[in-house]
């Protein structure tokens, strides 16, 4: 039973496996590609930060509403002057629980 423990220690996990995998796939890509696949990367990250600056405001007023309470407390206030001056019709109002 030793044995199997220290067979499978000394075994790289599947992370290690995956890095050198991907390590040996890129060191046998000639500079072309690593140049297409470094502009494709590129693209793809540009496009992930971009999709979570966006998110931001929305990340924060999650967080701020699930901590601060007076977050809430307005969000409610604003809503009852929004349907104050802007009249939302009975049917929607039913649904979005403002009756």
């Amino acid at each position: 039973m030793a044995m199997d423990s220290a067979s499978s220690s000394s075994k790289p996990s599947i992370k290690e496996q995956l890095k050198q995998l991907l390590d040996e796939k890129w060191e046998s890509l000639n500079q072309s590609q690593k140049k297409f696949a470094k502009k494709v990367w590129g693209i793809i990250t540009y496009k992930w930060r971009w999709q979570i600056a966006m998110n931001i405001p929305y990340l924060a007023i999650f967080i701020l509403d699930k901590t601060i309470p007076s977050v809430h407390k307005f969000d409610v206030e604003l809503l009852s002057y929004i349907t104050a001056k802007l009249p939302i019709p009975a049917f929607i109002s039913s649904w979005i629980g403002l009756n």
